[in-house]
């Protein structure tokens, strides 16, 4: 009976969350069901646009799920599915961060794809949805961290873009005190996402990165944030909060930090390629003066963004898995992206079309990120498996203690590297 509950429980919640309640697609009496679980269903969801024409295509019929805009909720959804073995859902769009949590309940693809399926695609992509050989997920669209600067500023006072993070700190620190000068009291030299949230795990791994100071786990599973240069990357950052940046950045996430850049009031800007289009859009204060770089590096380091961006994964407990199989290979095709990218300005996972006209001709800012997603850092995500939210919630709460002020770097790392050993020591 309780069982039958939970059944009952499963299948009411999804019913709830599919678009129209209908299949894409007509059945016939030899075509197959495939249910995909989209984005939020709104109007910037490319999915279901994709799976209609793959149904189409195919003869197949398509079950639209949309889920969540909050990825805590949608992976929440995700877990409760899987885990209880529910063949309600065959393709699921899977952050980035998931594939080593969620690989026990996905197939392998590589069973059912072609050998050739993943060429092309950037490598550390690839390698991010690759657990213990198997090939979990494959990638949609890609997203790395940015540094947005006003151009029009930095040329009225005479200062290049900055390459190092110590350049970063002095150019806001002088453009600052002038814009104040000037009269704007609300101006900012730098601004960036402090909270303590995942968004502060992707700001620090890049400093601490860009420092050389590692990725917090290697790939081998050695925790290896304890460091000088990871500690002088944690050190740097506490000090821009209450200088070039206000105290409230130690709750401010994307969207917060974009306002205040987008209003007129920062210098610099951490954030991801999204903002591009808003900040030059109707209505900006900054439309027209925006430029966009590499992030900063620190002094024995390189420059390094963090990977974000959604792949498409399939159960393990579909019953049309080489079917669910296809309509993946054909959402994460090379026409799909560029249709993807044209369409909805996201960023292709297949490293050629960031050469393609068309795709640029829709998005020139596109040829710029070429460059940062080849060399940007993938979360310790795969290797940490199940683990890995835990390592992120140490990673961000020790972070945001050194921007508050409550502890030094070195205190930080020490502490976080005991935290991280604790938790691997039976072995991811």
């Amino acid at each position: 009976m309780i069982l039958d509950n939970a059944k009952q429980q499963r299948r009411a919640l999804i019913g709830a969350l599919v678009l129209g309640g209908s299949a894409l697609a007509t059945q016939n009496a030899l075509a197959a069901e495939i249910a995909i679980a989209c984005g939020a269903g709104d109007a910037s969801d490319y999915c279901p646009i994709a799976a209609q024409e793959w149904a189409e295509k195919t003869g197949h019929s398509v079950q639209v799920v949309s889920t969540p805009n909050s990825a805590t909720e949608k992976l929440s959804l995700y877990q409760q599915l899987l885990g209880s073995g529910s063949g309600d859902i065959d393709v699921l769009m899977v952050d980035i961060v998931w594939p080593g949590m969620l690989d026990d309940h996905l197939v392998d693809l590589s069973e059912y794809l072609p050998e050739d399926a993943t060429e092309g695609f950037f490598p550390a992509l690839v390698d991010n949805n690759t657990v213990d050989g198997r090939l979990v997920a494959m990638p949609w669209f890609t997203d790395a961290g940015l540094l947005y600067y006003r151009k029009d500023l930095l040329e009225q006072y005479g200062h290049e873009v900055p390459e190092t993070w110590q350049q970063l700190t002095d150019i806001a620190t002088d453009i600052q005190a002038a814009e104040r000068e000037a009269g704007n009291d609300d101006f900012w030299g730098f601004s960036f996402q402090g909270r303590a949230y995942e968004g502060l795990t992707c700001n620090a791994l890049e400093w601490v990165a860009s420092h050389g100071g590692g990725t917090l786990v290697d790939d081998e599973g050695e925790v290896t944030i304890d460091n000088p240069r990871a500690a002088a990357a944690l050190d740097l950052a506490a000090s821009w909060v209450g200088s070039i940046s206000p105290e409230g950045a130690l709750n401010h996430t994307e969207e917060e930090t974009r306002g205040i850049f987008q209003s007129g009031n920062a210098l610099f800007l951490r954030n991801w390629p999204y903002v591009w289009s808003l900040a030059n859009g109707e209505g900006s204060e900054v439309a027209g003066k925006v430029g966009m770089a590499p992030l900063p590096h620190g002094p024995e380091g390189e420059a390094k963004a963090t990977l974000g961006g959604w792949n498409f994964a399939v159960s393990r407990y579909s019953e049309h898995p080489e079917l669910a199989a296809d309509l993946v290979a054909f959402i994460t095709s090379r026409e799909q992206q560029k249709a993807h990218a044209i369409q909805m300005g996201m960023n292709p996972t297949i490293e050629a079309l960031y050469q393609d006209e068309e795709v640029l001709a829709s998005n020139p800012s596109m040829s710029e990120l070429y460059e940062t997603l080849t060399n940007g850092v993938p979360r310790p995500a795969t290797v940490t498996g199940d683990a890995y939210a835990r390592v992120s919630n140490a990673f961000f709460n020790r972070t945001h203690q050194v921007l508050s002020g409550e502890l030094d770097g070195a205190s930080a790392v020490q502490q976080l590297g005991r935290e991280l050993e604790r938790l691997g020591r039976r072995g991811w």
